[in-house]
């Protein structure tokens, strides 16, 4: 999807301010025959074996996109000389404040490095960018939910696939494979709340995480707090019960499922970072999804990143990861000033990490393992579930909001699934399963 403008570069350390790629040959072509001396070409061809000399074969001058993956290209061959003499070039072409793919480009270097620095957990402390405290970083992410739809929208076609599914119910018990600060309840409390037969009975198990916990500040006590508060203004009876383990550690003990409760089941942005068979025999990734079977769920709501990093070998995988996050930062652009202080934080504490893991990092250190939807359905179609229609109620919602940002986000349906679109690349999926 990324675009097919040309990041240009110049001869100095600055690659981003000349107007235009200029090749040799266009400089040539701007001299007369009577002009090109012999005296000329003796120093022109001079330069030229220097410049040869210097430069690792295929240097891409004049496209820093290409001077990536060139980049790339050299670090999958094992080729470390030419890795180094081109990520040199590299860091002098990328720009926490330029355009977006100078930008996404300075994280993109970051994990490049550390994959050849670092290894294992070492990776994160090869990553510059500083841990923000927990209330810091959890403005960065509520700044993105503001300026972006990403989340605004897995969360909106969730609570409608939930209320539809729940909408005749009077005990319903959601579980949040990441209940995250509890934001997402918010607006389906405030909708089954206004039903006109009354409110149901509402209980929310959310499942934490060490990353959850940081990102909060605090334990899921404050969760509690806030759902507890939001029960008192909407009048509406919740019940929260919080379980402080990694995904792949829940056992059904821990979830008290009750009989007479409709059962909904919520995988918010969470489930591309528990491994598969690729990285564990035990394959977490399918389990949870049999262990959710066997609860018999009224409905689960899967929202995931439409990536497909999971499997893929090193150089498609940076591939892709150039071209999703260069949509991301794109979408970000139109948003925030290029020299906004807000906008360089929320990249840094809110993307950058995912980035460097994904570049970085193999086997149980890469948590980030984003599959496309087909991988999605085939995995819950094996494990026995079958696939909801999506409201087309919440489909015209949804619309709605996009019509408050850019013109250039889109929704799509594909699949039975429905997915969010900024120009030609599908970001974000969301779908519903019983």
């Amino acid at each position: 999807m990324a675009p097919d403008e040309e990041e240009v570069t110049t001869s100095n350390a600055s690659m981003v301010e000349s107007s235009g790629p200029t090749t040799s040959g266009q400089r040539n072509r701007s001299w007369s025959h009577d002009q090109q001396t012999s005296e000329f070409e003796h120093v022109m061809k001079r330069q030229k074996s220097i410049v040869e000399a210097s430069s690792p074969p295929g240097y891409p001058s004049g496209n820093l996109k290409q001077l990536l993956v060139a980049c790339a290209e050299a670090m999958a061959d094992g080729n470390m000389n030419d890795f180094d003499q081109l990520i040199s070039k590299a860091k002098g072409a990328v720009s926490i404040t330029g355009e977006p793919l100078q930008r996404l480009g300075a994280y993109m270097v970051e994990g490049l490095v550390a994959r050849k620095e670092a290894s294992g957990t070492g990776i994160y402390r090869a990553l510059k960018c500083r841990e923000p405290e927990g209330k810091d970083l959890l403005s960065y992410m509520q700044m993105l939910f503001e300026i972006c739809p990403y989340l605004k929208f897995g969360y909106m076609a969730a609570n409608g696939a939930i209320a539809e599914a729940c909408r005749d119910e009077d005990h319903i018990h959601i579980i949040d494979f990441q209940i995250a600060q509890g934001t997402q309840w918010m607006t389906l409390l405030q909708a089954l709340a206004a039903r006109p037969r009354g409110p149901p009975h509402v209980r929310i198990t959310g499942i934490d995480d060490p990353v959850s916990r940081y990102a909060r500040g605090e334990g899921l006590e404050v969760v509690g707090k806030r759902l507890a508060m939001m029960s008192e203004k909407f009048r509406i009876p919740v019940e929260f019960h919080g379980v402080p383990v990694y995904a792949p550690d829940v056992t059904r003990d821990m979830l008290n499922i009750r009989s007479g409760e409709a059962l909904a089941v919520n995988f918010p942005l969470q489930l591309h970072h528990t491994a598969d068979e690729s990285v564990d025999v035990n394959n977490p990734r399918d389990g949870i999804l049999r262990l959710v079977k066997s609860l018999s769920p009224k409905v689960v709501t899967l929202v995931e990143q439409e990536s497909n990093t999971n499997t893929t070998p090193f150089f498609n995988r940076f591939m892709e990861t150039l071209d999703y996050y260069l949509a991301i930062f794109e979408s970000i652009d139109v948003t925030l000033p290029r020299n906004s202080k807000e906008r360089i934080n929320v990249e840094q504490h809110c993307l950058a990490r995912d980035i460097v893991n994904i570049v970085a990092c193999e086997g149980k250190e890469r948590v980030e393992r984003h599959e496309l939807f087909g991988k999605w359905k085939s995995r819950l179609t094996m494990a026995g579930f079958r696939q909801c229609p999506l409201s087309s109620y919440v489909n015209s919602v949804i619309r709605s909001l996009l019509r408050c940002y850019s013109e250039h986000y889109s929704l799509v349906e594909k699949d039975g699934a429905m997915l969010l679109a900024w120009k030609n690349r599908n970001l974000i999926s969301a779908s519903a399963w019983h």
